[in-house]
């Protein structure tokens, strides 16, 4: 059993607590919800009082020549590559994650003539079931969504299937997905693979070339703290970038969107995915979070996260009544990404009791709660108090109020 000075020892051994310093967190929050929004970087207000003043104030519509504001999706959309095991000019800063899903699932469809099925597995993330679902409804027929239990994913790749999309991180479980050994398996009957990145990006190491992936999505407010609604990323591995196409053909993504001409010509490379303007002062915000996680050793990122994880579960077991609450969790810690879930039945009241004592998760329905551990910002003692905090919540059901069970928009 880990005793406070076990917990001490750990967070003072701690190759990753300097990073915590790169963040404006509130007074007395536990915050164990980076992955939903992350922090603000510290650095981030300087970057756009800098931007704004020293580029849009000064430079006015020249900012776009003499600050390359043009190539922020490529040249921010490079760091990202270095986070996701990607190639300078396979990632581009564009848009939001659906947008970008909806792109990229057309183009690896249009890829794979004759194939019909987008498969997926049944609880995937609903922005991108969604997204499937719009696309195959503009198919006239000719495309379709089909969704399984995760773990029938490779088993249920045939003949008709064109793309597998799939969540690296599962946002309801925190299960992680082989990455490497299903592209393989889809590779392996023709299909191609899109990956949605959006709960590993900046909390753990991925290696989209590594595992030979097609395409990939993520976003920027997550693990990357680029605030609230920050543009999102896409992959597109340079093996395709001559042959797949965007279904939305936008000016951005033209070869000389400058000329003005009246018909498209898809740009060269990575950059014939974009679409619309680029959103200068959201990228340069962006920017700040990507720095930060660059900074850091993607081993110590998943060490600490797996450990914390550990921690979370171990305290929570011995501290709380086992009554009605369970974890939704893989166990074990090379199985999950940076979050741990629980279940109650009561799941919306118990986080909102929590969420008024200082500790900051998430409910998603119908009974889980969240708890994203972000390596970056947050302590062991952060986890054990949280543990704390729970028990005592649940012991004393000081949950049961009403004012804890009136649904908000957002949970």
């Amino acid at each position: 059993m880990t005793n406070d000075a076990d917990i001490a020892a750990l967070d003072a051994a701690d190759p990753l607590a300097g990073f915590r310093d790169a963040f404006s967190l509130p007074d007395n929050v536990i915050y164990l919800c980076g992955n939903s929004l992350g922090p603000p970087p510290r650095d981030a207000g300087d970057r756009l009082a800098q931007v704004t003043a020293d580029q849009w104030g000064a430079h006015l519509v020249r900012g776009w020549t003499e600050d390359d504001w043009i190539g922020l999706p490529g040249r921010v959309g490079d760091k990202v590559a270095r986070l996701v095991g990607a190639k300078p000019g396979e990632v581009a800063i564009a848009d939001s994650t659906s947008v970008n899903l909806f792109k990229l699932l057309a183009a690896a469809c249009d890829l794979r003539p004759g194939r019909a099925t987008i498969l997926s597995q049944a609880d995937n993330f609903p922005t991108d079931l969604y997204i499937a679902q719009g696309l195959a409804g503009l198919s006239n027929g000719n495309r379709r969504l089909r969704t399984v239990p995760a773990g029938d994913i490779a088993d249920a790749i045939d003949d008709d299937t064109a793309v597998v999309m799939l969540s690296h991180v599962d946002y309801r479980t925190g299960a992680l997905f082989d990455m490497a050994a299903l592209t393989a398996a889809a590779h392996e009957k023709g299909a191609l693979v899109l990956w949605d990145v959006a709960h590993s990006a900046g909390a753990l190491p991925v290696d989209l070339n590594g595992a030979n992936a097609d395409f990939a999505v993520g976003c920027g407010y997550k693990y990357l703290n680029g605030g609230p609604g920050a543009p999102a990323f896409l992959f597109v591995a340079e093996r395709h970038q001559g042959a797949a196409r965007s279904p939305l053909s936008g000016w951005m993504g033209h070869a000389t969107p400058f000329d003005f001409g009246p018909d498209y010509k898809p740009a060269d490379g990575i950059t014939r995915f974009l679409c619309g303007t680029p959103v200068v002062l959201a990228v340069a915000a962006l920017e700040a979070g990507i720095d930060v996680a660059l900074a850091a050793d993607p081993k110590a990122l998943r060490a600490k996260s797996q450990a914390l994880g550990d921690l979370f579960i171990e305290r929570v077991e011995a501290l709380c009544p086992a009554d009605d609450l369970s974890l939704f969790s893989p166990r074990a810690a090379t199985d999950r990404g940076s979050q741990i879930c629980l279940t109650h039945p009561q799941g919306y009241a118990v986080m909102q009791a929590l969420i008024e004592r200082g500790v900051v998760g998430d409910f998603r329905a119908p009974d889980i709660m969240r708890f994203g551990l972000a390596p970056l910002y947050l302590r062991h003692a952060d986890i054990d108090e949280a543990a704390r905090i729970l028990a005592e919540v649940l012991t004393t059901g000081a949950w049961d109020q009403p004012k804890y069970h009136d649904r908000a928009a957002v949970t």
